[in-house]
């Protein structure tokens, strides 16, 4: 019994004492890390070539939000926002009954609110979200809803293939010249087209039933306008059959709606973003009563509801939206006088058909070999650029990368009067997809924006730890382009085709030749831009550099 108690004595000394050495261990690396003399976490900064590139015409079709209005901003000028859409029966070979007659047409697209409130009675009181250039009844548009009659594809043939039919920011006319303007479709009261404005106001509509009883429903902000009767008495009532029978009959025999906004008079205007999917229009009808009853002249109310998204069959509903710019003088001068060379002092990033920044880390032309004590092998060609220094340090030296940044400052001074938006995107523009940080990174946080104690813009910050870890890694993975793009969603990470690429780099062994040729589509959805400061160093301390942090051992 005494040996048996000593013995777990022993042990229990044993297994402090081990601990204490591990705590002591641990506390030691740790304080090392923050900047003991033996580990020391320091920051190195590396020369950036950043340049302003402008975005041709691209893609607009099949987009999740689309704008709509007139957006005047101050820094880099005004965009118009057309749209135009697909329609869908919401059920297809509908009975329509006999010797209809129409009562209402109406038209809805819900609005994005924010900030609801509600009083003791239950009506709500709501802010719009997602509107540029001020909100309330001041700010008039034009708006004019016609029958668009070119037929939308979602794909076409060409050499034996089937391809994806695109359409392009800058087809409105292609479309408007050919619409059926021959009727106006919204023909209601003048703040339905003449002076319409985006409404924040609760809808809010009274029925009483047969035992008097008054009923309140109320329905959140929304587009809501009154359509010509005739013309969808004509059009759906009295459509033969067949019209209606499928969707590709249906979308071939009523080829959709084109949404046209122009100044309204002085007033001021201003542009929403709106999902078009969740629009309709609800036709409410009167048909004769099947024979059930002696009456011959008995009616029913009807109804038929035809959609701005797929129906019930399954098809995609094309959409496209068609943006028209007239851009500053500074803003123009800024994408077109482009200095590739040297890099641009300022970069413009503006969503829509606007412009992106090209980014290029590093200047690597050849790869460079090291001998085993990581000097540079002599030769032709054999001069180290900052990422051979980079993988010589890590590789010989024993560096380790925590973490790399691209810091993006904005310029208060320009950006002043102007909306900014709340993120930027970083991406691998030579292939047009993600980086790899996208995947290791929270990309909700990744390129928000920093407010000042103004509450003002101050910078976008993006981490790109490992694209550099993979470029360190691996000798012969191409150092690609970087592009950085203004964003609407975190989550959109697709991009848009461009209507003819452009050339950013000639050479003369074609797989070295560099284009644009796409632009992310969280981009096109955005009507926003930004001011940034470039890599030359007039921009001084809020010049555009990498910033890497290393441990460096001793």
């Amino acid at each position: 019994m005494y040996n048996t108690s000593f013995i777990k004595k022993i042990l229990l000394a044993l297994i402090v004492v081990f601990l204490y050495s591990c705590d002591k261990d641990f506390n030691a690396i740790g304080d090392g890390i923050v900047g003991d003399d033996h580990f020391g976490l320091e920051p190195e900064e590396y020369n950036v070539l950043a340049f302003n590139q402008e975005v041709t015409p691209v893609q607009s079709n099949n987009i999740a939000i689309n704008p709509l209005g007139i957006f005047d901003n101050p820094l880099f000028g005004s965009t118009t926002a057309n749209f135009v859409t697909q329609l869908g029966l919401k059920e297809y070979a509908p009975t329509i009954g006999e010797s209809p007659e129409i009562q209402s047409v109406q038209l809805t697209i819900p609005y994005f609110t924010k900030d609801k409130t509600t009083d003791a009675e239950g009506n709500s009181t709501y802010k719009l979200d997602s509107i540029y250039g001020g909100q309330g009844n001041e700010y008039k548009l034009k708006l004019s809803v016609y029958e668009s009659t070119m037929q939308m594809r979602n794909t076409y043939f060409s050499g034996g293939s089937q391809l994806f039919q695109y359409y392009y920011t800058d087809q409105d006319n292609d479309f408007f010249s050919i619409a059926n303007k021959s009727v106006l479709l919204n023909d209601g009261a003048a703040s339905e087209n003449e002076q319409f404005f985006f409404d924040a106001s609760e809808i809010r509509v009274e029925t009483t039933d047969d035992q008097g009883v008054k009923t309140t429903t109320r329905t959140a902000p929304q587009m809501t306008l009154n359509l010509n009767k005739q013309f969808f008495q004509d059009k759906i009532l009295k459509a033969v059959a067949s019209k209606l029978s499928t969707e590709d009959l249906f979308q071939e025999y009523f080829r959709g709606l084109y949404f046209k906004v122009e100044k309204s008079g002085s007033s001021p205007s201003n542009m929403a973003l709106l999902n078009f999917a969740e629009g309709k229009i609800t036709i409410k009808y009167k048909a004769k009563t099947a024979s059930t009853t002696d009456d011959a002249n008995a009616t029913e109310d009807k109804e038929l509801v035809v959609l701005l998204k797929t129906g019930v069959s399954g098809g995609i509903v094309n959409t496209a939206s068609f943006l028209q710019n007239t851009r500053n003088a500074d803003y123009e001068s800024a994408i077109t006088n482009v200095n590739k060379t040297e890099g641009d002092e300022r970069l413009y990033l503006k969503g829509g058909q606007g412009s992106v920044a090209v980014v290029k880390l590093f200047d690597q032309t050849d790869v460079i070999s090291y001998d085993a004590n990581g000097v540079v092998q002599s030769g032709a060609n054999q001069v180290p650029d900052q990422l051979d220094e980079i993988r010589n340090n890590v590789k010989y030296k024993n560096w380790k990368v925590n973490e790399a940044n691209l810091v993006f400052y904005i310029d208060a001074d320009k950006m002043a009067n102007t909306k900014e938006p709340q993120r930027v995107y970083l991406y691998d523009l030579t292939n047009n997809i993600v980086l790899a940080d996208y995947a290791t990174e929270d990309v909700t946080l990744n390129g928000l924006i920093t407010l000042d104690s103004n509450k003002k813009g101050k910078y976008y910050k993006m981490r790109i730890t490992s694209h550099i870890r993979n470029l360190i890694k691996d000798a012969t993975l191409k150092n690609v382009n970087l592009g950085l793009a203004v964003s609407l969603s975190s989550g959109v990470t697709a991009s848009n085709v461009l209507k003819n690429k452009v050339l950013l780099k000639d050479n003369a062994d074609p797989k070295l030749v560099e284009y644009f040729s796409q632009t992310p589509r969280t981009s096109v959805m955005s009507p926003l831009g930004t001011v940034l400061y470039g890599g030359k160093t007039s921009a001084g301390d809020k010049r555009l550099k990498l910033q890497v942090y290393y441990t460096k051992p001793n």
